[in-house]
C-alpha cells in the first residue's frame, strides 16, 4: 500500500486562488507521487498524454526501474526468476504473492495440466476464419468467445472464481495457441499431453503431427520457458492498462484478455520482435548491414533498428541479459549454418556492441531482439511471434485483473481531455452552408 509521506506535501500555486496542498505517496519502490485526485473540486485537472508521468493504480505486483535496468515480480529479480524458477513458479508468484514450496507447485501444475484442453465445440469457431488469417486476429476472436464457453464461473466478486479463470486462462491459452498456428497451415489440431512440461506441451502442441511422435529438445525448451517468463508481466503497460481499463467496467476477465490481446498486437508493443524480423528479412545478408547501419544513423532518414533500445530501460534490458545467453545456447544447439538472417542478427548485435554511435546512445538489443531470434531458429514461423508474447503475458494480464477486483478504491477508468475544437454554436441552414473541409480536421491537434 502506497502510504502518505508525513509532513510532506505538494502546492501548486495558481493566480487567483488559495495554494493547493496535495498528498505526497510513496510505494516500497521507486519515485514519490503527487496524489492530485482533490485537483477536480478546485477546477483543475493533469494532461499527460501517453499517461507517462501518471500512476493509474497501486500494484503489488511488479516493480520497473528503467534508469537502473531493474525487473522485480513481487521483489524478485528477474535474472534470479529465469535462471533459477521455471515459468510455472512464476506464475504461481504472480498469482499468489510468492514462491511455492514443492506441494504447493505440484498442486498447481497439476490444476493447470488438467485445463489444458478446450471445449470441443471451439474447435468450429476457427473454421469460421479464414486459413490466411492473422493468429492474433484469431485469437483476439477466441479470447473473447471463451466467456460463452466457460460461463459458470464468472462471478468477478467471487474469489474462486477468479481464481478457477486464472487456471484456465493460463492453462488454455497455450492450447488455442497452437491450435492457431495448426488451422493456418492446414494441419490439425494436436491434443495437449499431461506428461510434458508447460513449454514442451506447447511445443509437442505446435509441431507434432499425427504421423510420428514428436521429441522435446530440452534445450529449446529450456529457452521457450525463458521467453515465457522474461515477458510474464511488465508493470503498467499498454496491454495490461488496456485489461485493467476494460475491467474496471465490470467486464468478465475473457473479454478483459482479449482487450488486452488486441492492445499487444500492435508493433510498438507485443509485435517488435516480429517487427525485428521483419527488419532483419530486409537487410537480407551480412554485406547489407553497413548500409542499414548508415540509414539509422541519419537523422534525415525514417528508417529504424528495430530491437535496440527500449522506451522504459535507459540503460539496459535486464531481460535481455538473459536472453543472450539462452540465444547463443540454442543456436550453438541447433547448429545452424548458412541462414542468412540469423547469420545478420548475430553480426548485427556484434557491431550494435562495438560500435560508439550504439554504444553512446544505450542501443543496446533489447528482449525482442533476442526472443525473435530465438523463436525464428526453433522454426517459429514470424506471425507467431506476437502469439507467443500473449501466452506468456496472459499471466501478467489475469494478476492485473484479480488485483484490481480485491482493491477497494477501484473505480471505473473515465481518463480526462483537453477540448480544443470549436467553441458552441448554432446549426445553420443546408442552404447557407459552406463546403465542409474534412482533409484538415485533425490538423491543429499539436
Amino acid at each position: 500500500m502506497a502510504d502518505e509521506v508525513k509532513n510532506k506535501v505538494a502546492i501548486l500555486n495558481i493566480p487567483g486562488i488559495d495554494p493547493i496542498e496535495l498528498p505526497i505517496l510513496r510505494g516500497t519502490e521507486g519515485p514519490e507521487a503527487i496524489d492530485v485526485r482533490a485537483l477536480g473540486s478546485h477546477g483543475y485537472f493533469t494532461y499527460d498524454p501517453g499517461f507517462v508521468s501518471t500512476a493509474s493504480c497501486k500494484s503489488k505486483i511488479t516493480f520497473i526501474d528503467g534508469a537502473k535496468g531493474i525487473l522485480l515480480h513481487r521483489g524478485y529479480p528477474i535474472d534470479q526468476l529465469a535462471t533459477q524458477t521455471d515459468y510455472l513458479q512464476v506464475c504461481y508468484l504472480l498469482l499468489n504473492g510468492d514462491l511455492p514450496n514443492q506441494a504447493q507447485y505440484d498442486d498447481f501444475r497439476k490444476k493447470v495440466t488438467y485445463h489444458t484442453m478446450v471445449h470441443e465445440q471451439i474447435n468450429s469457431l476457427f473454421k469460421a476464419f479464414r486459413r490466411d488469417s492473422h493468429p492474433m486476429a484469431i485469437m483476439c476472436g477466441i479470447a473473447g468467445a471463451l466467456s460463452a464457453f466457460y460461463h459458470d464461473n464468472l462471478d468477478i466478486y467471487d474469489p474462486e472464481h477468479r481464481y478457477l479463470t486464472a487456471i484456465r486462462l493460463i492453462a488454455k491459452i497455450p492450447t488455442l495457441a497452437a491450435m492457431s498456428y495448426k488451422y493456418s497451415v492446414g494441419q490439425p489440431f494436436i491434443f495437449p499431453k499431461n506428461n510434458l512440461s508447460y513449454a514442451g506441451n506447447f511445443l509437442h502442441m505446435m509441431f507434432a503431427t499425427p504421423c510420428e511422435p514428436y521429441v522435446v529438445n530440452p534445450v529449446v525448451e529450456k529457452a521457450l520457458d525463458r521467453i515465457f517468463i522474461l515477458h510474464a508481466d511488465h508493470e503498467q503497460n499498454a496491454s495490461t492498462s488496456s485489461v485493467r481499463l476494460a475491467g474496471s467496467s465490470g467486464a468478465n476477465p475473457y473479454a478483459c484478455v482479449a482487450a488486452g490481446l488486441a492492445s499487444l498486437w500492435g508493433p510498438a508493443h507485443g509485435g517488435a520482435n516480429e517487427a525485428c524480423l521483419r527488419m532483419l528479412e530486409r537487410i537480407g545478408t551480412v554485406d547489407r548491414i553497413p548500409e542499414f547501419i548508415a540509414k539509422a544513423k541519419d537523422k534525415n532518414d525514417s528508417f529504424r533498428l528495430m530491437g535496440f533500445g527500449h522506451r522504459v530501460y535507459k540503460n539496459y534490458d535486464p531481460r535481455a541479459t538473459v536472453m543472450r545467453e539462452t540465444c547463443h545456447e540454442v543456436l550453438s544447439e541447433l547448429n545452424i549454418q548458412n541462414h542468412p538472417i540469423l547469420d545478420v542478427a548475430v553480426e548485427l548485435e556484434r557491431i550494435a556492441r562495438s560500435d560508439e554511435y550504439f554504444i553512446e546512445r544505450k542501443l543496446y538489443p533489447n528482449v525482442d531482439f533476442y526472443s525473435g531470434i530465438i523463436l525464428n531458429a526453433i522454426g517459429i514461423p514470424t506471425n507467431m511471434f506476437t502469439v507467443i508474447f500473449a501466452l506468456a503475458r496472459t499471466i501478467g494480464w489475469i494478476t492485473h485483473w484479480i488485483e484490481m477486483n480485491e482493491t477497494p478504491d477501484s473505480r471505473i477508468g473515465r481518463p480526462r481531455q483537453i477540448y480544443i475544437g470549436s467553441p458552441r454554436r448554432d446549426i445553420v441552414p443546408m442552404y447557407r452552408r459552406e463546403p465542409c473541409d474534412t482533409k484538415n480536421v485533425f490538423k491543429d491537434l499539436n
